[in-house]
Formats: structure tokens, sequence, C-alpha cells
């Protein structure tokens, strides 16, 4: 083919939108996911690998997030120390209880890329355990979910 080029996004260009997503009753994976795709970008035919086109999200009503059979009492989170008897785990129950965000974090974390530009799409999520966030000023689009 004769003239045809591949697009690449370059950072300058790149635009930013805002979605506020409400994860009341939403299942934690699938609502992750949904937030992965967002964050790094991949809803948007600009979509670049190694160029951060992704949205903001705003999720709230984090405590209220479903958890499907017996995930809340049988799945952990693990914290190492790097010293001997430093591993630590923690159940989904326990970590709703104590701080509903984290969870949300840290499974979209794990689906991030583990690279800078993973962690530059990481700061683009926010997370609120209320239905109430501080970002009105950005004018953020409601989702109730993607179909893209």
């Amino acid at each position: 083919m004769i003239g045809t080029r591949t697009f690449v996004a370059k950072r300058e260009t790149a635009e930013h939108k805002w979605y506020v997503i409400d994860a009341d009753g939403k299942h934690l994976g699938r609502l992750a996911v949904e937030i992965a795709r967002v964050l790094e970008g991949k809803h948007k035919p600009t979509y670049t690998p190694h160029v951060d086109t992704g949205d903001f999200v705003i999720v709230v009503n984090a405590g209220k997030v479903a958890l499907t059979g017996k995930k809340a009492l049988q799945s952990k989170i693990y914290r190492y120390s790097g010293y001997p008897g430093g591993l630590k785990s923690r159940t989904y129950a326990e970590v709703i209880q104590k701080d509903p965000r984290k969870l949300i974090e840290r499974v979209v974390w794990g689906m991030l890329p583990k690279t800078k530009l993973g962690r530059s799409m990481y700061g683009k999520l926010k997370v609120y355990e209320g239905a109430s966030h501080p970002h009105a000023a950005q004018m953020p689009e409601t989702v109730e979910t993607f179909k893209w």
C-alpha cells in the first residue's frame, strides 16, 4: 500500500478526559479491567503503546464494590518486608473494612504495566470511598459502563 502511514500519538497533543465511575454493586475484576483500559488509553483510536494517551478515572463508592463467591474471605493481599517472617496478608474483607480504596487501587495496579509509563497511568486514578469527589472543576463525564 503506497502512501499509507501509521498514526503515532505525541505526548504534547494527547487529550486527557475525565470520567466518573460509580463502583456501587459492580464486580471488582470487571470494573478493574475497564478502569485499566481507560487509564492506558486503549479505548481510543489514537492509542500508542509508548505514549500516555489515557484518561483520568474517578471511582466513587469504592466501599460498595461487589465480590462474587467466597472471594471476600478466601482471596488475600500479601505484603513482604524483605525480612524473615515479614510476610503479611489480609483478606479482601479486612481490606474493604479498613480502607476500601486500597482494594481497587491494588487490583488496577496489577493490570497496568510496571514501567515509568505505567506509574504515570496509575497517577490518573482517583478512588473515593463515598459518593462525592473534589474534581468537579475538571467537569468529569459520568459513565455507567464503558461500551467502546
